[in-house]
């Protein structure tokens, strides 16, 4: 009897200790997993932001990179077969005990992953914004709704919540695109009342500001801080800070920054769809335009040259068709830009520029040196005025947008002299053609959104550096069905100008290898890596009796 009762009792303590372990197990399982879908959450919701909040280039990144996150799939498989376990009869403790060790094994490295993913792909953080606080409230909603619906569907306890939690990590995937769809009304209702506002202060100072639009394909950056600095001679100026180049980023400088005493602002103008400069343009009211250039960048939001061409002209036919302002309106041109020369014939009475030679009735660039130490140019004026400038920029091609420069001062009332010292003050914008002495090397970085001509000026700058020239570059991106042909150019052009190259990356770095074998390279002195930082010590590790000159030539964005 005694024995009856021992042994009821230990059943008993088993019972209640497997049940114990049991339910230790599952809680932890649901720790990890929730820590899980919230790795998941941030990562898309950075790459949500990362795309402009744009349901359509999240969508396209989405489809692009679907096998990045292709393991929650597995999960949720992992996870469905514990259905399987449910009916499996005799064998049902030992199929779920085995799919539990299976799930907890592939959370750890699901968090693992995404850790990595944010430790090392991740360059901007995520920006907690209240926009973004919004969507996350959304997103919690909409999530804690899904999980529901599954655990109410599902009539096995705990399977019921094995099952929801992949689910819930999976839709994480839409699941912002979905909160972006919801939150719509009231993110377009903020978004007008701080545009009317950013309206109603520009037209407080639009009797004696004049606003300056500027556009292109690439140097507008650029070009927006030399006219700061020329403009500053006689003008308090604002311009829009970074790459405040979108319509909330016009509003939000202009709500912060804009005050009585400015004279002019300096407004660049980015693109990515037509339709996008007019709308600029309708925001801002620029009195002057300026285009620096037009080629092939973001061809596959344009869809084509001729979107991106148009495109860039919708300041000009603004300055053009401006008629609602007593102020004198002017626009200048680059008559450099291949895609640009015909299209500027149709604007008359617009200010053109060159640095490829004298030109009657141009602002022109003469008598161009360049060597690592900057460059050196005679600028002259459609009235004959000329002068001698010396740069710190490094690069023949800055010439183009230093003239322009001038070409504006000169028409809003500055004498070419008195441009000779702002010239000379000029330094390189952040992570374009910057230089950076360290101790093991000098790096040119050029980090910034890669293009093709701008990629060609920058290997050529390398070509004329002293030293071990060494090229890092992960090739260019959203330049569409031509983008593997213009990645295969930049090889040549390396191949010309470089004694070693590391690539970074995958898809984009193989037609710059082959271009760069085509050329006739080095294919010992040819590398490849998956992260700019193994490329940086592999360039450092090279043995040379000469200074190391390193290039970094694009850096991904990280939805890249």
């Amino acid at each position: 009897m005694k024995s009856f009762f021992a042994g009821g009792l230990l059943l008993m303590m088993f019972t209640a200790i497997t049940g114990w372990l049991i339910l230790l197990a599952f809680t932890a399982y649901c720790v990890f997993a929730v820590m899980t879908i919230i790795y998941v959450a941030r990562f898309n919701l950075h790459m949500l932001q990362q795309n402009g909040y744009k349901n359509n280039e999240q969508r396209a990144w989405l489809k692009k990179n679907r096998k990045k996150e292709s393991v929650l799939f597995v999960w949720l498989i992992l996870s469905l077969a514990a259905l399987v376990g449910v009916r499996g009869g005799g064998l049902r403790t030992v199929v779920f005990i085995l799919i539990a060790v299976l799930n907890a094994v592939l959370l750890g490295f699901i968090l693992y992953y995404y850790r990595f993913l944010k430790r090392y792909h991740v360059k901007r953080p995520l920006v907690f914004t209240a926009r973004v606080k919004r969507l996350i409230a959304s997103d919690a909603i909409l999530t804690i709704a899904v999980f529901t619906a599954v655990v109410l569907l599902i009539p096995y306890e705990i399977i019921d919540v094995m099952i929801a939690l992949p689910v819930a990590a999976v839709f994480q995937l839409i699941s912002f695109i979905a909160a972006n769809i919801i939150n719509h009304p009231l993110e377009a209702a903020i978004n007008r009342h701080y545009t009317n506002d950013a309206l109603r202060r520009l037209a407080s100072v639009r009797d004696h500001m004049t606003v300056i639009g500027i556009t292109g394909s690439y140097g507008k950056t650029s070009m927006k801080y030399y006219l700061d600095e020329l403009l500053s001679v006689k003008y308090n100026v604002l311009k829009t800070p970074g790459n405040f180049n979108t319509p909330l980023g016009v509003v939000r400088t202009v709500r912060e920054h804009l005050n009585p005493s400015h004279e002019i602002f300096l407004c660049e103008m980015g693109a990515r769809y037509v339709g996008d400069i007019k709308e600029l343009c309708e925001l801002a009211k620029p009195d002057i335009g300026i285009i620096v250039s037009v080629g092939a960048q973001h061809l596959e939001t344009f869809g084509g040259m001729e979107n991106v061409i148009a495109t860039k002209f919708e300041l000009a036919d603004y300055i053009d068709g401006n008629l609602f302002t007593e102020k004198e309106r002017k626009l200048f041109l680059n008559d450099d830009s291949s895609y640009m020369i015909e299209e500027n014939k149709k604007h008359e009475g617009a200010v053109l520029y060159t640095a490829s030679g004298k030109k009657d009735g141009h602002y022109f660039a003469s008598d161009i040196k360049s060597d690592r130490h900057g460059t050196t140019f005679t600028a002259t004026s459609p009235d004959g005025e000329s002068e001698h400038f010396e740069t710190h920029l490094l690069g023949e091609h800055n010439v183009i947008n230093l003239i322009g420069a001038i070409a504006v001062a000169h028409e809003l009332g500055i004498p070419l002299r008195d441009l000779k010292v702002p010239i000379r003050r000029l330094r390189p914008v952040e992570h374009r053609l910057q230089l950076k002495e360290t101790a093991g090397a000098t790096i040119i970085d050029d980090a910034y959104n890669s293009n093709p001509i701008g990629s060609k000026a920058a290997v050529e700058v390398l070509g004329a550096m002293d030293g071990t020239r060494i090229l890092i570059t992960p090739g260019m991106v959203e330049l569409g069905k031509d983008e593997d042909e213009y990645n295969y150019r930049l090889g040549t052009y390396a191949a010309a100008n470089c004694d070693y190259v590391a690539l970074v990356g995958g898809r984009r770095a193989d037609p710059i290898k082959k271009g760069l074998i085509d050329s006739g390279f080095d294919t010992t002195r040819i590398a490849r890596f998956s992260r700019i930082e193994e490329a940086l010590n592999y360039a450092y590790g090279i043995h040379t009796a000469k200074h190391r000159v390193i290039l970094l030539e694009n850096d991904l964005t990280d939805n890249y």
